[in-house]
């Protein structure tokens, strides 16, 4: 994805002169200056989901306190049921363990405009723009383990199985972390601009976006292969055989195999592609001057759905196994679509200027630039 910048973060670029991708100009609280970062998991619904659909209305009876047909209410109907917390909790939301509604968030804070984030099994790792550092996050309860220096500008970031690779943007390098400790291992240089990356089970790629390309490293940093893609690419998602470029400046995504980096096709998409992510079949991109999110065939890049988002700058997107999660950057909000229509869910009250998505197995993270904060839901 490319994070969204406020004119505090050009500045804190040790002043180098930014180009700016795209004026937001149908903003009806402010205008953003939007400058340039994915993940998924499948699961399986459990058999019991059935039963829990048809329990739900008699469960938030018992919790309001009403009886049957106008009766009194008996002792057992007043009290509370064990591990319910909420009269207003919906079967998939039980069957997910998601004991809480989606908006009622905890706020973290980090380090100065946090924007992209990697999980790494057990801990989320998050970039600070302005910090020139990664701040490291216990998922279970939010503590912060430790803030660590990486190159100018971090922006993506992304999780190999043991290391943490953090996007440099601003001196053209990644930065290696050991994820046990945060050490830093190494810093490579890449391309220009590079914003995103992602990790193929073997290799990391950088998205370069000064320089139109893709660069894959091996385990010590050292460049496998550069591949020329569309103009501006920013971010990266594997769909398990490919790795999928979004191409900003050409409205395009990019399609590589990811063993040989052989250029497999390049699609059309929406306005200003940002960010992708892969929910087991397609890839779902979002287009940021659109503010649309479109949905394309993994196996073809054919077309499946344009998803309208309303009309702040979608942004960061995340896939958690039956749901896509969207960063509306411009309206400090995160909208919930459902996977396999499209549909809208709901709309979520995140921090000001959401960039960044990522889900961690049960929870959804958003990095809140505006905020200096991140938002688990």
């Amino acid at each position: 994805m490319r994070p969204f910048y406020s004119n505090a973060s050009c500045e804190a670029a040790d002043g180098r002169k930014r180009k700016s991708l795209l004026r937001i100009e149908n903003m009806t609280t402010q205008t953003f200056t939007t400058h340039k970062k994915h993940s998924g998991k499948s699961m399986v619904w459990p058999m019991a989901l059935c039963s829990l659909l048809s329990a739900a209305p008699s469960i938030a009876k018992a919790q309001s306190g009403g009886g049957m047909g106008g009766e009194s209410p008996t002792v057992a109907q007043q009290t509370p049921l064990l591990g319910v917390v909420s009269s207003t909790q919906n079967p998939l939301q039980i069957a997910t363990l998601h004991w809480y509604n989606a908006n009622q968030t905890t706020s973290l804070p980090v380090g100065a405009a946090p924007t992209y984030m990697a999980f790494d099994g057990s801990d989320i790792w998050v970039t600070n723009l302005q910090a020139n550092t990664v701040t490291k996050l216990r998922v279970s309860d939010g503590t912060n383990l430790g803030s660590f220096a990486v190159g100018s500008v971090p922006v993506g970031v992304a999780f190999d199985g043991s290391n943490i690779w953090v996007a440099n943007e601003g001196d053209g390098t990644v930065t290696k972390l050991r994820a046990s400790d945060g050490a830093n291992l190494g810093s490579f240089r890449v391309g220009l601009d590079p914003i995103g990356v992602a990790f193929d089970g073997a290799s990391v790629w950088v998205a370069n976006e000064g320089s139109n390309t893709i660069t894959k490293l091996d385990n010590n940093g050292n460049p496998l292969l550069i591949v020329a893609v569309g103009t501006g690419p920013i971010e990266l998602a594997f769909d398990g055989t490919n790795m999928w470029v979004s191409n900003f400046g050409s409205n395009s995504v990019t399609k590589v195999r990811a063993s040989n980096g052989a250029v497999l096709g390049t699609f059309p998409v929406g306005h200003g592609p940002h960010d992708l992510t892969f929910d087991g079949t397609n890839i779902w991109v979002t287009n940021e001057i659109d503010n649309t999110v479109t949905e394309i065939k993994a196996s073809s890049g054919a077309l499946v759905a344009t998803h309208a988002v309303g009309s702040f700058a979608p942004q960061g997107i995340v896939y958690d196994g039956a749901n896509i999660w969207v960063a509306i950057t411009g309206s400090a909000n995160v909208i919930k679509l459902r996977a396999n229509d499209g549909a809208i869910l709901g709309t979520f009250k995140v921090g000001a200027s959401p960039v960044g998505v990522a889900f961690d197995g049960a929870n959804v993270w958003v990095a809140n630039q505006g905020a200096n904060t991140v938002s688990k839901l």
